[in-house]
């Protein structure tokens, strides 16, 4: 674990710890109480990243982060740039496959990122919680034109039927990839259009960190690990309908450098530019309830609300269960512990999983 760095935490709401008879309920229902993490501060004055934990100039510590949506069918891997986001999300789609949204705390200098893909309501809503700029090629326009085109979100959209203010200068054809898998981005075009629409740059006032990061998780949070060193969110086979599954995502824990490092599709996990497999310190499965909207299998996933929903948090080999709120929709989720305390996560890159709750039974980790 990385030592040495100490966290200035405000604490926030407060809701009443009530006995759960010793034992974490799998449902996820049990009162906690509940604590909100703000602005972190290092006591000798450097900064940190709020997305990762890791020193960051000072310059980026108050700049808004990026979302970008990333393909993830086999045709559109590997994706280029997909090394660099500190925090991914993985979600299911229609056809039962996932979707990335890749969030960066630094897009100075990204050579290229892609290819990308459309929206959908619920990776915009996850984009939320951390006041981000939202950038995207197309989108389900009957679930999430409203909100794309509302002032809710600072979107950088591609010039698509749906779209009242599109990105004229973000979004290039790369020549390597065929349609729909062509369309790429770089920092150079993507700035052109944020300065274009004159999106705010720096963290709004009220920010509110989601992660609370540390020397690790405490012992509390510890109370109720298990070991866990192969995670599969879809289960090990490849024939379930639960997104996870048919792209067969997998997380290997690596402890000589406290990494789990992503596979899919049968193969290690790469990136475009680098040719390296992705690797991650914290691995999140984020269990949300989903429904099927129409004959077109597009889905809906609750992003909010104040009832338990579980959690695991994956650090250091070790299982962390737990669960998690979301009061708003501008108000990041909060994750809790058996006793209602934040769950501490080891200083680094992080991947979530958005496990479609009603499949809970495929995931597997051991």
């Amino acid at each position: 674990m990385r030592k040495g760095l100490l966290y200035i935490v405000v604490l926030g709401i407060a809701i009443a710890l009530v006995g759960c008879g010793g034992k974490m309920q799998e449902s996820g229902e049990q009162e906690n109480k509940e604590e909100v993490v703000v602005k972190e501060e290092t006591t000798e004055g450097d900064s940190v990243s709020y997305l990762t934990g890791l020193p960051i100039s000072e310059e980026l510590k108050d700049s808004r982060p990026l979302a970008v949506m990333l393909n993830n069918i086999k045709a559109g891997c590997p994706q280029a740039g997909i090394a660099d986001a500190a925090i991914v999300y993985e979600a299911p789609v229609e056809g039962r496959i996932t979707r990335l949204m890749a969030l960066y705390d630094d897009y100075r200098n990204l050579e290229k990122v892609g290819s990308i893909r459309s929206s959908r309501d619920y990776f915009v809503y996850f984009a939320m919680e951390y006041d981000a700029i939202y950038a995207h090629f197309g989108q389900a326009t009957p679930y999430v034109g409203d909100l794309l085109n509302s002032d809710k979100v600072d979107n950088i959209s591609g010039a698509v039927a749906g779209i009242k203010h599109p990105a004229t200068n973000t979004f290039y054809d790369e020549p390597s990839r065929k349609a729909p898998h062509q369309k790429y981005l770089t920092s150079e075009r993507l700035w052109k259009d944020i300065d274009k629409f004159g999106y705010r740059t720096e963290l709004k006032e009220d920010f509110v960190a989601k992660f609370q990061f540390g020397d690790g998780p405490t012992e509390d949070n510890l109370t109720y690990a298990e070991e866990a060193s192969v995670l599969y969110p879809g289960g090990k086979t490849s024939d379930r309908p639960n997104g996870f599954s048919y792209v067969e995502a997998r997380f290997e824990y690596n402890e000589e450098d406290g990494l789990y490092y992503r596979y899919q599709y049968g193969d290690k996990h790469i990136d475009e530019l680098t040719g390296e497999q992705l690797a991650y310190t914290n691995v999140i499965f984020q269990y949300c309830h989903g429904e099927v909207r129409d004959k077109e299998d597009y889905l809906a996933f609750g992003c909010h609300g104040d009832e338990k929903r579980m959690i695991r948090v994956f650090t250091d080999g070790k299982m962390i269960p737990g669960t998690w709120v979301r009061a708003t929709d501008d108000a990041p989720a909060t994750y809790l512990d058996y006793y209602g305390d934040p769950i501490v996560m080891n200083p680094g890159k992080t991947w979530v999983c958005i496990i479609w709750d009603e499949f809970r039974d495929d995931v597997v980790y051991e």
